[in-house]
């Protein structure tokens, strides 16, 4: 054998232990990132259940033809809101005393009140189907750390995982969507999540409703205190049709100015807290 010959199978001998190495190495990664994803998701469903950890906080929500700001205060017996602000203008008096009476007539009569809660509870029911779903409903590809000034950050793109099989009307539309989710790796959180309509997704075989291919959302959670996580943004996009009606959903939601609150209060005690503790004024144009 040439001097040739034995250096290239010398090298060969090296470098394929190497290589394997490195795919090993690789595949190791690739199944801690993707236990990355579950470990988050998982985090996401037991946060969505706590209630121990309530918040006060003002909501601003926008749609292309209408803004309100809310002073939120979350309570045992579901949300409690008082109207800060209507298209970034503050309250007229006019307004500001239709807004006492709806609160005394909340506080007059607490049916009102549980049905609030009652639809409260639906949606967290709701959610939490969607939230369950995730870790299987999507193929989830890791592409690195999110661009700065993200810190502690990786970023997954994801697709529909075709072995998935929807086991409610709430997560039919997960087999039509692809996005992206950033994972904050420390406290095991979802940063930011976006996903995008790939196809039109019918309900009931299109007799309920459809969703039409190319609506959007768009979801940002960050840490807002204590190590407690909170959607501090909601974008959503979509157009539909629900039974024979044509909709259309354009709405952006961001929550700020989070306090936290003694776990137990009754919403009694919140439209105290709203009356005797007023949010600050909501300056005009804000």
């Amino acid at each position: 054998m040439t001097s040739g010959k034995v250096l290239l199978r010398s090298a060969l001998a090296v470098a394929l232990p190497l290589q394997f190495s490195a795919i090993k190495a690789q595949e190791q990664a690739t199944d801690s990132h993707l236990a990355l994803v579950r470990q988050a998701l998982a985090t996401e469903l037991r946060a969505a259940s706590d209630t121990q950890h309530p918040m006060r906080y003002r909501l601003h929500k926008t749609s292309p033809r209408f803004s309100t700001i809310k002073d939120i205060v979350e309570t045992k017996d579901g949300a409690v809101a008082r109207l800060l602000a209507m298209n970034d203008q503050p309250l007229s008096a006019a307004d500001e005393q239709k807004e006492a009476v709806r609160l005394d007539a909340l506080l007059a009569d607490p049916s009102k009140q549980r049905h609030r809660k009652q639809s409260e509870d639906a949606d967290t029911a709701r959610a939490l189907k969607v939230l369950r779903a995730l870790p299987d409903a999507f193929d989830y590809t890791y592409i690195g750390p999110c661009p700065p000034p993200a810190e502690h950050c990786d970023h997954f793109s994801f697709q529909p995982n075709a072995n998935f099989d929807p086991p409610d009307l709430e997560t039919q539309a997960l087999v039509h969507m692809a996005g992206e989710i950033r994972i904050d790796t420390q406290d095991q959180r979802v940063l930011r999540l976006e996903g995008h309509l790939q196809q039109d997704v019918d309900f009931g075989w299109g007799m309920l409703g459809r969703l039409n291919k190319g609506g959007w959302i768009i979801i940002d959670q960050s840490d807002v205190g204590d190590h407690q996580w909170r959607i501090v943004r909601f974008q959503m996009v979509m157009s539909g049709r629900v039974f024979f009606k044509t909709r259309a959903f354009d709405t952006l939601e961001e929550q700020s100015k989070f306090t936290p609150l003694p776990a137990g209060m009754g919403y009694a005690q919140a439209i105290q807290l709203l009356r005797s503790d007023p949010a600050k004024p909501i300056a005009a144009s804000q």
